[in-house]
């Protein structure tokens, strides 16, 4: 009896211990696969995060080499007389701009063509007059502007052989090499032509502020007043333009390409820059501004529709909805989340650019100053449909907040005689408001970095959103980070200046989006603390 005891004794405590081991084990197994995935997780993101940095890290030692033969060859000085030369055109444009606009007023009061040739013909001679004023300075600016570009190849070209020749050595083509021309440039005595036609350049400024302010006298009159009102502001600019004529030949006389250029004067040049222009044949300029702010434009339309649309339907489906509502609502709205983005894409096209378009000419909208417009894709359209996709996301995780919120909260509230709608407004939404915030957060991270949409509904114009148009201005075109990275990166050449811009902007993007994960998180466990 005592040996039986005994043996299943010692059968129990092995079954015991293999029990054991094997819970251990299974344990252990489960530890190490997800242990292991989410190294592998980190380990992918700090190859990307390497890979970002090593390709875009370049850009700016190019972009100071850049930005130095820019000056050395003078360039920058010539485009200090081609600002002037842009500022008369401008002026031109807006003279033009009257005489179009005179010409439609009388043929929209019935007046024939030959009768608004004529009209047009004695007002004609001003126009010419003040037109031909520009044409000496813009031939020195085209002649200055060849010079300076040719010294520019050839320098570049020089360096090209200089590393085509440094390759043959380098792979043990001394013979090869050797044949290798190389002329050197100098970019001094290149300069040096470029500049020879200054002093012409003051005689004329002096000429020009006589003969503006002469011409100005003359100006035409016409039957309309509005037309005779941008006339008078015709010639207040036109008198601007002139008595800044000083200004112009002291930064023209006082121009010297001696100061260097510096590592961070590429960088700021590239943070601060409102100008994103490549493969021009004068100079490249990479500013990240206008992406930026067309980024940032597009994202906050998309949020102002998305955020009361995502919350509202997170606390209508948690606290108000039947359980037959919440079965339709809340599927169907998580269901956006599934329809591929060209697709979405595809609809703000054909559907919703149109809509929006159509709607602006009817006449019930004419009141608004900036209706009707013009355009189809927009940094609205493309906004409007962003939301689409940001409300599952902020849908669901908002959701998941207000479920967070222990139940004896609202039980205590409704106890103490509160509505439901009370309940719901003062209790729940305060105490979830963290995670609601963090839900918005995650919404707008996921706005900030779509491709698709923005390429296809934004309009792809690089500028920067005037805001003088005021809530105009979201009708406008405008392009952004991810946009432009999706369109001109394929077209790159590897390790060009160019291509290694693109990485800095996908940098920048890379930032901006971890930087607000950082927030989300921070204020969810500021959440949990608070809770604790």
């Amino acid at each position: 009896m005592n040996m039986s005891d005994s043996q299943q004794s010692g059968r129990y405590d092995l079954h015991s211990r293999k029990a054991q081991f094997l819970g251990l084990s299974k344990e252990s197994s489960i530890r190490s696969m997800f242990g292991g995935n989410a190294i592998v997780s980190v380990v992918v993101l700090g190859l990307i995060t390497l890979f970002l940095i090593k390709e875009g890290i370049g850009f700016f030692g190019q972009y100071r080499e850049s930005l130095r033969l820019y000056r050395q060859s003078g360039l920058e000085y010539v485009d200090i007389i081609r600002s002037e030369q842009e500022d008369f055109a401008s002026l031109t444009r807006y003279l033009n701009d009257i005489t179009a606009r005179y010409g439609e007023r009388l043929s929209a009061e019935g007046k024939s063509f030959m009768e608004v040739k004529k009209a047009l013909r004695e007002r004609e001679d001003f126009i010419y007059d003040f037109e031909d004023l520009g044409y000496p300075l813009r031939e020195i600016v085209l002649d200055a502007n060849e010079i300076a570009m040719e010294g520019r190849d050839s320098y570049q070209l020089a360096n090209d052989m200089r590393e085509h020749r440094q390759n043959l050595i380098d792979a043990g083509k001394d013979d090869e090499a050797s044949e290798v021309a190389i002329e050197e440039v100098d970019l001094d005595l290149w300069f040096q032509l470029v500049r020879q036609k200054e002093e012409e350049v003051l005689g004329l400024n002096t000429a020009l502020a006589t003969r503006i302010q002469e011409l100005l006298p003359q100006t035409p009159r016409y039957e309309f007043d509005e037309l005779n009102d941008r006339m008078e502001r015709f010639k207040s600019l036109a008198t601007q333009f002139a008595n800044q004529m000083p200004e112009y030949s002291e930064r023209i006389s006082e121009y010297s390409r001696d100061a260097k250029v510096e590592l961070f004067d590429a960088f700021t040049s590239f943070v601060f820059g409102k100008d994103w222009v490549t493969n021009s044949s004068i100079q490249d300029w990479y500013g990240i501004v206008p992406l930026f702010s067309g980024s940032l434009m597009v994202a906050s339309i998309a949020m102002i529709f998305a955020v009361p649309l995502g919350v509202g339907a997170a606390v209508y489906v948690n606290q108000v909805a039947t359980p037959a509502e919440q079965q339709i609502i809340k599927p169907y709205i998580e269901f956006v989340s599934a329809i591929p983005s060209v697709v979405i894409g595809f609809f703000g096209i054909a559907v919703f650019g149109s809509l929006i378009r159509h709607l602006s000419g009817l006449e019930a909208l004419s009141f608004l100053p900036f209706f009707p417009i013009s355009e189809r894709l927009t940094a609205f359209t493309a906004g409007g449909l962003l939301a689409l996709m940001a409300i599952p996301t902020i849908f669901t995780l908002a959701e998941d907040a207000l479920n967070n919120v222990p139940r004896s909260f609202s039980e205590a509230s409704l106890a103490m005689g509160a509505t439901r709608f009370q309940t719901t407004v003062r209790i729940i939404v305060p105490t979830a408001l963290s995670g609601i915030i963090s839900a918005i957060l995650l919404g707008f991270g996921r706005v900030i970095g779509e491709t698709m949409v923005v390429l296809l509904c934004a309009g792809n114009r690089i500028t920067i959103p005037d805001l003088s148009e005021g809530f105009g201005v979201v009708f406008e075109p405008v392009h952004t980070m991810t946009g432009i990275i999706a369109q001109e990166l394929g077209e790159v050449v590897h390790g060009s200046i160019h291509y290694r811009a693109l990485f800095v902007v996908g940098m920048t993007l890379f930032f901006v989006s971890l930087f607000i994960n950082y927030c989300a998180q921070k204020i969810v466990a500021k959440f949990q603390i608070s809770r604790g």
